[in-house]
């Protein structure tokens, strides 16, 4: 079952969600990707409550800090988020296997 998720807010929530899972501090990450240092908490703050969207290329930025494919930001569906997320993690050959479980669904 697909969670019902306000376009607004579904970047928001995933990327907190990854914020937080790989243990990194608003701030951090703002500079991470390249953010002035004085404003970088505030900027991410927006980007997770949804007040502001970052740029696409931020968002590539965002997701090779924490490791994760940029769709995954932009995903309506929870365990096709999973699923990306653990087919960008995999090994080629346990991508391969991944796809040939979806191909025989």
């Amino acid at each position: 079952m697909v969670k019902a998720i306000h376009p607004k807010s579904l970047f928001g929530r995933r990327l907190r969600e990854a914020r937080l899972r790989a243990g990194i501090p608003q701030d951090q990450l703002g500079i991470l990707i390249g953010l002035d240092e004085g404003s970088a908490s505030a900027r991410m703050s927006r980007y997770e409550n949804g007040v502001h969207a970052p740029p696409f290329e931020l968002v590539e930025q965002i997701a090779a800090v924490l490791n994760l494919p940029t769709p995954y930001f932009y995903c309506r569906d929870d365990q096709l988020a999973e699923i990306m997320q653990l087919y960008f993690l995999a090994s080629k050959e346990k991508r391969e296997s991944l796809v040939m479980c979806a191909k025989n669904l």
